[in-house]
């Protein structure tokens, strides 16, 4: 949804991700269907629930759908550069 004017730094980042997963925290709806999230974190569900339970589960953490959103450029938050 939206490109990053520049490259972000590591605090920036950071502060983005954060307060996204925040907002997904507090009911905000998802830009990420179940399926990307289900796919990019298979692994770790196959590891928590076992091959066949992991293909129901879904991922509840915030902070790995927000971190999933921002690697997609899918979160709508950018960072306004101060030019001096």
């Amino acid at each position: 949804m939206v490109e990053p004017v520049r490259a972000h730094t590591r605090f920036e980042k950071a502060r983005i991700i954060g307060a996204r997963a925040l907002q997904i925290s507090m009911g905000a709806p998802l830009f990420v269907t179940e399926d990307e999230l289900r796919e990019k974190y298979s692994s770790e569900l196959i590891q928590l629930y076992g091959v066949d339970d992991a293909k129901e589960k879904v991922v509840l953490d915030p902070m790995k759908i927000a971190t999933l959103e921002y690697e997609q450029n899918k979160i709508p938050i950018d960072i306004d550069p101060h030019e001096e």
